[in-house]
C-alpha cells in the first residue's frame, strides 16, 4: 500500500515482536494514526469497535490477538477462552473464525511454553499469505480490465465499488481495489465511483483515501446514484469485495451490495466479487445461512467529521428510531465472475 508517499502494510508487528500495530480507521482519512495493541482485549476491542475491518484484516487481527492472549495464559483453557473472545467479536466475516482455527491448529499438541511463537509465527505466515494472494487477484483481475478497456480505447475505464475492500481491510493491496491499482500502475486509464456506503462512510472517508494516495482518479458518490450512472453508460463494470461467499456462490458484503448488484444486472453492467479462498465459506450452503451482524443504530443517526473550524464534532441527524443491519446478500445469480487467486471464475 502506498501511504503518504512510502510503500508499507496495515498491520505490523511492534517494535519488540510482542504486539501488532494498525491504523485506527475511525480516524481516517482526517487523521493518520497508528496505535499498537497489546493484548487479547485490545485486539478485541479494536475489531468489535472497527478501529479495524475488512474480512481479511479482521482475521489477521484476531491471529495476533490469539497469539499475544498464549502469551499469557497458554494453556488448554486459556487458548479455549481467548478464541471464543475473538470470534465472537464479528459473526458475518468467515476469516475471522478461518485465522482462529489456524493459529490453534499450530499451537494444539505442543507444549505450553511453545505455544506463544507458534502462534505469532502463523499469524506472520497470515499476514505473508493475504499480501501474496491479494496480489494474485490483482494480477488476474489487471487482465481482465485491460480486455474491458479495449472495448472502448479511447476513454477512462469507468469502474464503481461498494464500502472499503483496499489495503485497509487486508494486509496490502486489497481485493477488489487491487486490480485498480496494478491497472493504474500498467497506464490503463482507470476512474472509480466510490459510493460512500452509509452509514459509516467507508467509501467516502477510506476506499477515497486510498485511491487519492495511490493517485489513482475518482470521484465519491452518494450510495444511490450508482443505478442511473449505469443507465447513462458510464459504468465499466462494478467490483466489490466479500465477508463471505457461500457453498453455491451467494456472496454476503457490505449493506447495499445487493442493490448494486440488480442494478448492474438490470443494465447490462457485469458485476464482479473479488476475494481470496479463505473468503469462500464451503460449509455454509447459501446466504440464507449467514448471521446478519446488527450494528448499533447511533451509526446511523449520528455522523462524525470535522467542523467549520476542521474540530472534529459529531451532529445527530435524526431522532426516529433506526435499523442497521450491516450487510446484504448477493445471490449468485448476480455476479458475474468471481476474482481470485486462481483466476477469474464462472462460478465458485
Amino acid at each position: 500500500m502506498i501511504l503518504e508517499g512510502k510503500h508499507t502494510r496495515s498491520i505490523a508487528r511492534t517494535d519488540d515482536g510482542k504486539g501488532i500495530r494498525i491504523l485506527d480507521q475511525r480516524q481516517l482519512p482526517w487523521e493518520i494514526r497508528w496505535v499498537e495493541l497489546r493484548d487479547l482485549d485490545a485486539a478485541a476491542v479494536a475489531i468489535r469497535e472497527m478501529w479495524t475491518r475488512g474480512a481479511p484484516m479482521i482475521g489477521a487481527t484476531a491471529a495476533y490477538g490469539l497469539a499475544m492472549a498464549l502469551a499469557v495464559d497458554a494453556s488448554d483453557a486459556g487458548l479455549a477462552a481467548a478464541y471464543e473472545t475473538l470470534v465472537e467479536t464479528r459473526p458475518t466475516a468467515i476469516n475471522l473464525r478461518w485465522a482462529l482455527d489456524q493459529v490453534r491448529a499450530a499451537v494444539v499438541g505442543l507444549p505450553q511454553a511453545e505455544r506463544a511463537a507458534a502462534a505469532f509465527a502463523r499469524a506472520d505466515a497470515i499476514c505473508d499469505e493475504d499480501a501474496a494472494l491479494c496480489r494474485a487477484i490483482g494480477e488476474h483481475g489487471l487482465d481482465l480490465l485491460r480486455g474491458l478497456h479495449a472495448r472502448n480505447p479511447d476513454r477512462p475505464l469507468n469502474l464503481l465499488t461498494h464500502c472499503n475492500a483496499g489495503w485497509l481491510a487486508t494486509v496490502d493491496y486489497g481485493t477488489a481495489t487491487a486490480p485498480i491499482y496494478l491497472a493504474h500502475d500498467a497506464g490503463i486509464p482507470v476512474h472509480v465511483w466510490v459510493d460512500e456506503t452509509r452509514p459509516r462512510n467507508q467509501g467516502a472517508l477510506l476506499t477515497a483515501f486510498e485511491l487519492r494516495n495511490h493517485g489513482v482518479p475518482h470521484t465519491v458518490i452518494a450510495d444511490n446514484a450508482g443505478g442511473l450512472l449505469m443507465m447513462q453508460g458510464q459504468v465499466d463494470a462494478v467490483i466489490v469485495g466479500t465477508d463471505r461467499v457461500t457453498a453455491n456462490g451467494d456472496v454476503c458484503n457490505k449493506i447495499g451490495t445487493y442493490l448494486k448488484a440488480l442494478a448492474a444486472h438490470d443494465t447490462g453492467v457485469p458485476f464482479y466479487v473479488a476475494l481470496p479462498y479463505t473468503t469462500f465459506d464451503p460449509a455454509t450452503a447459501s446466504g440464507a445461512d449467514i448471521p446478519i451482524e446488527a450494528r448499533a443504530s447511533e451509526e446511523i443517526t449520528r455522523l462524525t467529521g470535522p467542523d467549520q473550524r476542521d474540530e472534529i464534532t459529531t451532529i445527530r441527524v435524526t431522532d426516529s428510531p433506526a435499523l442497521n443491519p450491516a450487510f446484504d446478500v448477493t445471490p449468485a445469480r448476480l455476479v458475474t465472475g468471481y476474482i481470485t487467486e486462481r483466476g477469474v471464475l464462472d462460478r465458485i
